[in-house]
């Protein structure tokens, strides 16, 4: 008997219905299992922002030196150009960026320096020089140069150093250490974390031009 005569058969056709049956369900699993993966996979983001030239990548947890740079780039360059008319916007768009440890501290100081900048009139601007990252800190380095000036003074420029660590947590960054001063970069070095320096120079340094470095 060949195999089209066995499979016209009664026999046969029950057979054939068994294996297909068995078929489907091995199919059904093996779906499920490939749903399940996908839905638990850390999936990794490709994205080509203007501000940098090539793909970086992010993942929930994590991301590339690239868009660490770029983070830390953005915030200190809000802390670093600050009005009395732009303080208060600074100070709500670095909220939601601040880990939960950071939050209070940072934004406590932070409103006692809005409140003085303008009741001062000071105005401070940052000029970027340099971005360095750590890899065994996970510190990015923001360094430049800051300008301060006041009314009826002579602006007052000093090397200022913005470090930080960017954290993600579901794709979003997350500020998890914050230290400003002034000079270069503290590489390597345990510093104490302190909240964005906001504030300004003492008023005699403002009035005179004196140049504190």
């Amino acid at each position: 008997m060949t195999l089209t005569e066995f499979l016209a058969t009664w026999r046969g056709l029950t057979l054939e219905n068994r294996l297909h049956r068995l078929a489907v369900l091995g199919l059904i699993g093996t779906n499920l299992i490939t749903a399940v993966a996908l839905l638990r996979a850390d999936h990794t983001v490709v994205l080509v922002p203007p501000v940098l030239d090539g793909q970086v990548s992010v993942a929930r947890e994590r991301a590339s030196q690239e868009v660490k740079e770029a983070w830390a780039l953005f915030v200190a360059e809000l802390l670093g150009n600050v009005s009395p008319t732009s303080a208060e916007f600074i100070q709500k768009a670095v909220d939601p960026l601040l880990a939960p440890a950071l939050r209070r501290p940072v934004l406590e100081v932070m409103a006692e320096q809005v409140r003085e900048i303008q009741r001062e009139r000071v105005s401070m601007s940052f000029s970027v020089r340099a971005i360095a990252y750590d890899p065994p800190s996970d510190k990015v380095f923001v360094t430049g140069v800051q300008t301060t000036s006041g009314p009826g003074g002579k602006p007052v420029a000093r090397t200022r150093t913005y470090e930080l660590i960017v954290g993600f947590a579901h794709y979003r960054p997350v500020i998890r250490h914050l230290d400003v001063y002034p000079d270069e970069p503290r590489v390597g070095e345990g510093a104490t974390p302190v909240a964005p320096q906001l504030a300004p120079p003492p008023a005699d340094a403002v009035a005179t031009g004196e140049r504190h470095d």
